[in-house]
């Protein structure tokens, strides 16, 4: 995956002249913003809500018939880091975009963030958490939510407080994303002191009857899963039906109704998820409420995981734009000093594109329904 990364760099730098994008001389009267992610695979539902968000951003700056209009052109990579590779190749090369909203994953911003650096494309990611994509020394990467060493503590420390655990038991499958996540839980619970076994699967099981066993062994306080809702239901309700009562919980890749569809809403009772991301809920007011009601006109839903995320991600780059910024370069330069009051939090990037505001919340399922605890410090755990 990263020979085909590398040689797509080069590919695309001779056909991005090093500009990146439509923009590079003469009057600029609008700009392409990409955005990528998994829009019709079996975790989309975790990637519609932002670009939902972000197209509705657009959509309101449009609407304001300003001078450089922006463009939001949708790349499906399915979550899957080698259509991404691809994707970005057709992105850059030939619809010459200036930034990108993405990739939603961190697997697939992993595949492609060589090819980006490469070619000077800034990226903003409204989702993917790997610590890891911090360090690699790309200074077109940024994202606006914490990443896993923040939400992999958040989650274990909040189980620490509310249940008290002397055994816990982290289970990750094969991606990326998981494994950063299981590490993180992982590593919190053993420097305070708790017990952990750990277990791994591929994404593509579907039959976890050996991690269940492995389990039901163990006879844990606390269970925690890191990685995404599709394979969190099936775990959840085998873990169930093998007799496993312990405590649940995902981070933010399992915030999802489908979690609950997928194990079942018994098996789903009670199960914890945390998130670096905060969802509007009907008592909202203020700008969150403008937000809910406004995304609600606009996409014809309730808000949902990182729509806000999407959407302030989009509002970084329209504020690059309406500052005079129509290239690659200079959209990503401005993008070093922003400062802004977002819909999700306030948007200010560190040096190394990760957000200055890092806080996770929790959920927690509760009658067939996700609900909002509160900052996982403060948030207490319901039944």
């Amino acid at each position: 995956m990263l020979v085909l990364a590398a040689a797509s760099s080069l590919v695309l730098a001779a056909c991005a002249g090093g500009g990146g994008g439509s923009a590079s001389g003469g009057d600029v009267t609008s700009v392409k913003i990409g955005f990528m992610g998994d829009l019709t695979g079996e975790s989309s539902a975790i990637v519609i809500p932002p670009r939902n968000g972000a197209k509705m951003a657009f959509d309101e700056y449009n609407a304001k018939n300003p001078k450089v209009k922006i463009e939001m052109l949708p790349y499906d990579s399915q979550g899957k880091p080698d259509q991404a590779t691809s994707l970005i190749t057709k992105a850059v090369g030939q619809d010459k975009i200036v930034g990108l909203i993405g990739p939603a994953f961190s697997g697939e911003s992993k595949a492609i963030g060589g090819v980006l650096e490469e070619n000077k494309i800034p990226s903003i990611s409204p989702s993917a958490t790997n610590p890891g994509l911090a360090s690699n020394g790309w200074t077109y990467w940024h994202r606006v939510v914490a990443n896993d060493n923040d939400q992999g503590p958040g989650i274990a420390e909040f189980l620490i407080t509310a249940k008290s655990p002397k055994k816990a038991f982290v289970i990750s499958d094969d991606q990326e994303y998981s494994v950063g996540l299981a590490e993180a839980v992982t590593k919190t619970f053993k420097d305070k002191g708790v017990t952990v076994e750990n277990d791994k699967f591929s994404k593509d099981a579907s039959d976890y009857s050996s991690t269940v066993t492995k389990v039901a062994a163990a006879n844990p306080d606390v269970i925690v899963y890191g990685g995404y809702y599709a394979q969190a239901g099936r775990l959840l309700k085998q873990l169930r039906d093998g007799g496993v009562k312990a405590t649940f919980a995902s981070g933010d890749g399992s915030l999802d109704a489908q979690l609950v569809t997928g194990a079942g809403t018994q098996a789903a009772e009670g199960a914890v998820l945390a998130c670096p991301c905060n969802i509007p809920s009907g008592d909202v007011t203020g700008t969150l409420k403008t937000f809910a009601d406004n995304y609600k006109k606009s996409a014809s839903a309730d808000p949902a995981i990182y729509a806000t995320e999407g959407y302030d991600a989009a509002t970084a780059f329209i504020k690059a734009v309406e500052a005079g910024n129509t290239t690659s370069e200079k959209i990503n330069e401005y993008l070093k000093t922003v400062n802004f009051e977002g819909v999700s939090k306030p948007i200010k990037f560190k040096s190394n594109g990760e957000p200055e505001n890092n806080s996770i919340f929790v959920y927690q399922v509760k009658d067939g329904v996700l609900k909002l605890l509160g900052p996982s410090a403060e948030a207490k755990l319901e039944g």
